[in-house]
């Protein structure tokens, strides 16, 4: 048995270190250490409820959207405010606009250009990948960039600035659109459909989201080159290297839910939790455990509204910042593909029923993520009504708790907020990578990803091997938000 340290990871948002017990030429076990502590919550202790806004999209600058969306929740439910319609269509776009620029960015600028590594010069298809997806010079990422760059533009008419914006409140937007600006909205979707059937996919958006079998994807494959379009591209490099038999976790899935509907109860991607059948999603079924997280231990894993976040740097046993989230005692995966399933996306659902969640079930999640979503934002785009209102405002009562929910792009995102005599008096924060880099629990139980690097093989020689980073970019973490 041999230790191998991995870390940093270039193309990961923070830092992460991976520590791994190597036989045989594969991971024995594993150990994910979020080395860089925050402390939001403690910064948040005292501040005005209203201040969350301020303070916590700057949390990240890659999802501060996310993080701006669940605070804005969490004050709602505390002050009982309901959005009108106007609000919660923006609050959609908006949350969507970040979601599908850090899918798209995932996979072209985060996780193809390892494929464009000299280790696989060999294969079959490096000639065609290689001046495609290479780091910093390969041709996708300039050609990305352009209708990234105007896809963002969104958040200028939506949220007059990104990152950090404040338009999202607890009433809904504080940014109107008028009916200029509703025209300019839907005209830059429709132009950034065309770049998205053209270049990523080669088919119709949907098309795309039409496959609902393994057979299905395999047909659609196979029926151009992988020239035709990146997502051929990925599909075929995926089969040759056989990324669906690698990082396969518990396959055990957890989402709060995606879009809020017209109903104001439903939305667009359902609540739950998925385990090769479909549970509600009660969040006080939420514990987080700090068994082997260097924090101040209570006498049992405690709910996120009653924990707390008291650095213990000396803790005996401890080596990671980031807490272990549990639903009902269990390990749980969240992220595209857990939205996807819980949601009962037919493709999505086969390919986790043939080999479980794995690395390329995980981006093929992501890609048909976006092909689902950008219709909707095109319908939600069509639905706004200038001159109609867009926030409601209300008073926060002096003593207060309020629950934000929502699903950043890498998964289930949660805020937790109590006021006491008109000040915050606890902020818990549970992120998407707090759930899939968690560490040990008191069970001695591995976290998601520490259970999907399992097996990953590891060659002579290998520092940082690329089954490894293949398994870690697979979840797209963000360092940044999962310790606070």
């Amino acid at each position: 048995m041999t230790r191998l340290v991995v870390g940093p990871f270039n193309r990961v948002e923070g830092d992460l270190e991976v520590t791994l017990d190597i036989d045989a030429g594969a991971v024995r076990s594993a150990q994910v250490n979020s080395p860089m502590y925050r402390g939001f919550e403690q910064i948040l202790q005292g501040k005005a409820p209203a201040d969350a806004l301020v303070f916590v999209p700057r949390i990240c600058g890659i999802c501060s959207v996310a993080q701006s969306a669940a605070a804005a929740q969490a004050l709602a439910t505390a002050m009982g405010l309901v959005p009108p319609r106007n609000g919660r269509l923006a609050a959609n776009l908006t949350l969507a606009t970040e979601n599908l620029a850090d899918h798209l960015t995932h996979f072209y600028l985060f996780f193809m250009p390892d494929f464009a590594r000299t280790a696989y010069r060999n294969r079959p298809w490096f000639a065609d990948a290689e001046p495609r997806f290479r780091a910093l010079t390969g041709t996708a990422g300039n050609e990305i960039l352009p209708p990234r760059t105007a896809f963002m533009h969104l958040m200028g008419l939506l949220a007059g600035k990104w990152p950090h914006t404040l338009a999202l409140q607890p009433g809904g937007s504080s940014r109107p659109l008028q009916a200029s600006e509703k025209i300019r909205l839907y005209r830059q979707l429709r132009e950034f459909r065309g770049f998205l059937e053209r270049t990523l996919f080669g088919d119709t958006l949907e098309a795309i989201v039409s496959l609902d079998s393994c057979a299905a994807l395999e047909n659609w494959s196979d029926a151009r080159p992988p020239q035709a379009s990146d997502f051929r591209r990925f599909l075929g490099i995926a089969g040759d290297l056989g990324l669906a038999r690698l990082g396969r976790a518990r396959d055990s899935f957890i989402s709060y839910g995606s879009y809020p509907q017209a109903d104001g109860e439903s939305r667009l991607f359902p609540s739950g939790v998925w385990d090769g059948g479909r549970h509600a999603m009660n969040s006080a079924d939420i514990r987080e455990d700090v068994s082997h997280a260097w924090y101040a231990q209570a006498e049992a894993p405690q709910h996120p509204a009653q924990g707390s976040t008291v650095p213990l740097v000396d803790k005996p046993g401890a080596y990671s910042w980031c807490k272990a989230p549990r639903w009902q005692g269990r390990v749980v995966e969240t992220g595209a593909l857990a939205r996807q399933v819980v949601a009962g996306q037919p493709l999505l659902r086969a390919l986790v029923e043939a080999d479980g969640g794995n690395v390329m079930s995980r981006v093929v999640a992501r890609l048909i993520e976006i092909a689902r979503v950008l219709p909707e934002m095109e319908a939600w785009a069509r639905e706004l009504e200038p001159g109609e209102p867009y926030c409601v405002v209300g008073e926060m009562p002096q003593e207060a708790s309020g629950e934000g929910l929502v699903e950043a792009a890498r998964g289930a995102l949660g805020h937790w907020l109590s006021v006491r005599r008109g000040r915050i008096h606890s902020y818990q924060i549970v992120a998407p990578t707090t759930w899939n880099f968690s560490p040990r629990d008191a069970q001695g139980i591995p976290g998601a990803l520490e259970q999907a690097l399992v097996g990953a093989p590891v060659e002579d020689g290998e520092d940082a091997p690329l089954a490894v980073q293949h398994i870690v970019r697979s979840f797209d973490p963000c360092m940044v938000c999962t310790v606070h």
